[in-house]
C-alpha cells in the first residue's frame, strides 16, 4: 500500500505539472535533463502537496552504497579528546546504516601535517560521496577543500572552521565568543595588579582556532577596561618536559602571573606544571572534557573547563551529509554548539 501511495503521489505531481512521471523522478533524485522552469514548477507542486517520498524504499531499491570519509586526529597519549567525535560518528552511522550509508575513518597525527596530507590523498583516491573533516592545518586544508570542490564532494568541518572554503556546513563552537567567555570566567578571582597568561600548546600555532579564541579573549578585557596585562606564549613542543621548560622561563620573567588560559585540551599539562611547581594559587581555565583535565578539575588545580560537545558535533556533521546526499535537503551553513562550563561541582553529571 505504501508503494502505491508513493506512486500515486508521483503521478499526481506529474499530472499537475503536465509532465511525465520520469521527469518528476529526475527532479526528486536531482538528476539532469530538466529545465529550470519545469524543475521550479514541479518543486512548487511538491511543496504544495507536502509530498514525502519513501526514501528508505528508494535507497534499498537502488542498492547504491554512499560512502562518507571521516578525517580526524588519532586518540593519543596527550589527549583522548578525539574519542568523543568518534562516538558521534558511530551513533550517526547506527541510525542511517539502513539507508545504504557506510563510513570510513582516517586518522592523522595532530603533531604531523604530513600525515594529514597523506590521509587526505588516500580519501581522494577513493570513491567517497562526502567528507567530515577536523581542519587542523590551514594551508593543507585549503588544498584539500579545493580538490573536493573540483570533484563536487561535499564536506563538513567540525571543531574548527576555516571560512570561505565553501564547506557544506561548519558544526562547532563560536570561537570568538568561547574565548570571550573564557576571559570572563578567568577574572572571577583575578586581582587588578596580576598578569594574565595565554598559552597555546600546539605544533601548529598558526591555527584558526587559537587566533579567534585569543581575539575573543582579549576583547573581553578591552570591552571591560580590565587593567591586567596579558602575556602570550606559544609552545610548539607538546610533551610535558618541553611545556614545563617554557613555563618555568615565562614564570621566571613574570613573577606576578595570577591566571592562565590554555586555548585547547592540553590544559592538563599546564595543570601538572602548576601543581609540581607549587603554583596552585594561579587560576587556570582550558578546554575539553577529557579524563586528564577532569582529574585536575576535581583536585582544584583547574578552575573551569569550557566544552563544546564534540560527540554531538560529529553526529550532526554526519547527519548533515546524510540530509544532503540522501534526502536532498538543505542544511545550515553554520551550526554553533553550546558553550558549556564544567566545574568540580557539576562534572559528574556532564556528558560530552
Amino acid at each position: 500500500m505504501e508503494k502505491e501511495n508513493t506512486l500515486f503521489g508521483v503521478r499526481e505531481i506529474a499530472r499537475r505539472a503536465n509532465v511525465s512521471t520520469a521527469t518528476v523522478d529526475r527532479v526528486l533524485h536531482n538528476r539532469t535533463g530538466v529545465s529550470e522552469k519545469t524543475k521550479k514548477r514541479i518543486n512548487d507542486i511538491i511543496k504544495e502537496l507536502d509530498y514525502q517520498p519513501n526514501i528508505l524504499a528508494s535507497r534499498l531499491a537502488s542498492k547504491k552504497i554512499i560512502t562518507l570519509a571521516i578525517l580526524v586526529p588519532e586518540v593519543s597519549e596527550e589527549t583522548d579528546f578525539w574519542e568523543a567525535p568518534l562516538n558521534g560518528v558511530r551513533r550517526a552511522e547506527a541510525e542511517i546504516r539502513q539507508y545504504g550509508i557506510q563510513t570510513l575513518t582516517f586518522f592523522f597525527d595532530l603533531n604531523n601535517k604530513d600525515s594529514y596530507v597523506q590521509k587526505a590523498r588516500e580519501i581522494l583516491a577513493l570513491d567517497v560521496h562526502g567528507i567530515l573533516i577536523a581542519p587542523s592545518f590551514i594551508a593543507e586544508t585549503k588544498e584539500f577543500a579545493k580538490e573536493c570542490a573540483e570533484r563536487k564532494i561535499p564536506f563538513v568541518f567540525i571543531d574548527s572552521d576555516i571560512p570561505d572554503l565553501k564547506s557544506l556546513s561548519y558544526i562547532g563552537p563560536h570561537l570568538y565568543k568561547s574565548g570571550y567567555v573564557g576571559a570572563k570566567l578567568l577574572t572571577y578571582r583575578l586581582q587588578p595588579e596580576k598578569k594574565v597568561l595565554i598559552i597555546n600548546i600546539s605544533k601548529e600555532i598558526d591555527n584558526f582556532n587559537y587566533e579567534t579564541i585569543e581575539e575573543g579573549f582579549r576583547a573581553y578585557f578591552s570591552d571591560n577596561q580590565n587593567p591586567n596585562e596579558i602575556v602570550r606564549i606559544d609552545i610548539r613542543e607538546t610533551d610535558y618536559q618541553s611545556v614545563a621548560r617554557h613555563l618555568t622561563y615565562v614564570f621566571h620573567l613574570n613573577k606576578d602571573i595570577g591566571a592562565a588560559f590554555v586555548t585547547n585540551s592540553r590544559v592538563h599539562t599546564v595543570a601538572s606544571f602548576l601543581k609540581n611547581s607549587h603554583r596552585t594559587e594561579v587560576s587556570l581555565i582550558g578546554y575539553d572534557f577529557v579524563k586528564d583535565n577532569v582529574k585536575y578539575l576535581e583536585s582544584n588545580v583547574i578552575d573551569f573547563l569550557i566544552c563544546h560537545r564534540p560527540e554531538d558535533q560529529a553526529y550532526r556533521g554526519i547527519m548533515a551529509l546524510y540530509q544532503t546526499l540522501v534526502m536532498n535537503a538543505n542544511v545550515s551553513k553554520l551550526n554553533y554548539m553550546p558553550i558549556d562550563i564544567v566545574t568540580k561541582e557539576n562534572y559528574e553529571f556532564y556528558q560530552n
